[in-house]
């Protein structure tokens, strides 16, 4: 009995992590599916969000008219998470309209580089300007962690731009040669019937 209720309990524990097993390679396989519309969402809001938390005071919603009003491209840090605002809503009505052809070999790996470049240039410049003015007080390193953020966030856009690509191009592959498998066969099939009469009586 006690040997019974022992290999019951066992069985019962890898049971438990195999279904432990399966729940994470799902979540991780919808992750990674959905990863170019999580990397929107966090490009358009992170940036933000640093900003308003690292420096409260300053940026709210109260007086984001009087930022833009009293906009300064060597001082003022607001540009920085409209330009990631700008970035991800482009990406994302670029990967909306491309289906499976497009998101291989189409425009939205091309636009995603394009717009991740030109951000990345923007910060540079950006970059070159605060550190000359600012160098690295309060407000250069508010600065420097929104550059830190949006440039990997530009450059997490090209890497899960590629690998969807990649991911498509194969899906293409793989489709493409069913359609051939399938294709041949339709084609042998018939011919295989249209075979004269006297030749199968020989």
């Amino acid at each position: 009995m006690g040997f019974s209720s022992k290999e019951e309990k066992s069985k019962r524990i890898l049971r438990g992590f195999k279904t432990l097993f399966f729940l994470i390679t799902m979540v991780i396989s919808l992750l990674l599916f959905s990863a170019p519309i999580l990397l929107v969402i966090a490009d358009a809001l992170l940036p933000s969000a640093l900003l308003t938390t690292l420096s409260p005071s300053s940026f709210s919603l109260e007086n984001l008219a009087s930022h833009f009003h009293n906009y300064d491209f060597r001082y003022s840090l607001i540009d920085i998470p409209l330009v990631s605002i700008i970035r991800s809503f482009i990406i994302f009505c670029v990967y909306s309209l491309c289906d499976g052809p497009r998101l291989s070999r189409g425009p939205y790996l091309g636009i995603t580089t394009m717009c991740s470049v030109l951000s990345l240039m923007f910060v540079s410049f950006k970059a070159v300007y605060i550190f000359s003015v600012s160098g690295f007080d309060r407000s250069g390193y508010v600065g420097a962690t929104l550059f830190v953020c949006s440039c990997a966030l530009a450059v997490g856009h090209v890497v899960v731009a590629y690998r969807t690509s990649c991911r498509e191009r194969r899906k293409l592959l793989v489709y493409k040669i069913d359609i051939e498998a399938i294709s041949a066969c339709k084609n042998g099939y018939p011919r295989y019937l249209k075979i004269p009469q006297e030749e199968r009586i020989k």
